[in-house]
């Protein structure tokens, strides 16, 4: 089953936490990070959507194009972003597409602290070399945990996941790769379900954080609602 085309202001506007958005890139380096962990998808990211703050995109990349809203830096590794300023680089920049999958329930607020606590214990936190990717997705692949001093995309969306009661904590989180996220194979959720993927579409132009000295290039998020989660 393909795909359903949705527009990026339908997704964005219904973006819940726990959605889930994936990325399909045509660079050398998509190519090796889909071949090294056998995935469709060389990306994926959770949304963080709380109260009346615009949706927040939770990963782990090796970029640091867009400053970071929870240090409101710019760092490589775990890092929230903005919804729209990662998905308009990833797609404008990077050249990807963009997939969503929504999650099937709305998350408590005691959830959404969880996932704001996992925030602040990673954010910042490494993306592993590639030749240390392949090593900790083959440990992955007989159940033996890697160290979290280093944390790939999918790591951090299934600790996140876990930490959230949404995720069965049987496997380690390198067992996992963006394609466990993708709807071709079964992921072990706890009371929800991710809904079939919806291919983005209409995405807004240009990006942002293209100078990282630009005048813009601040976070539009008040870091200070965080405040209680910080270290």
């Amino acid at each position: 089953m393909p795909p359903s085309p949705t527009s990026f202001a339908d997704a964005s506007g219904e973006a819940r936490t726990g959605d889930v958005w994936l990325f399909r890139g045509t660079s050398l380096a998509d190519k090796a990070i889909r071949t090294a962990t056998n995935s469709p998808v060389n990306h994926v990211a959770m949304v963080i959507a709380i109260e009346d703050l615009p949706p927040l995109v939770w990963h782990a990349e090796l970029g640091h194009s867009i400053p970071d809203v929870w240090t409101g830096t710019h760092q490589r590794g775990a890092q929230l972003h903005l919804l729209d300023d990662a998905v308009r680089t990833w797609c404008n920049r990077y050249g990807q597409q963009a997939f969503t999958r929504q999650i099937s329930l709305d998350v408590t607020s005691a959830q959404e602290d969880e996932a704001l606590r996992v925030v602040n214990e990673f954010d910042g936190r490494q993306f592993p070399r590639t030749g240390s990717l392949v090593k900790r997705w083959l440990m992955g692949r007989a159940r033996k945990p890697a160290t979290l001093e280093y944390l790939y995309c999918a790591e951090l969306v299934a600790i996140t996941y876990e930490r959230m009661g949404l995720l069965e904590p049987r496997r380690p989180a390198n067992w996992y790769d963006p394609g466990k996220f993708w709807s071709g194979d079964k992921l072990p959720l706890i009371g929800a379900s991710l809904g079939h993927e919806l291919a983005i579409v209409d995405i807004p132009g240009g990006y942002p954080g293209d100078d990282v000295h630009a005048p813009n290039a601040t976070p539009r998020t008040p870091r200070s609602r965080f405040s209680r989660f910080r270290r």
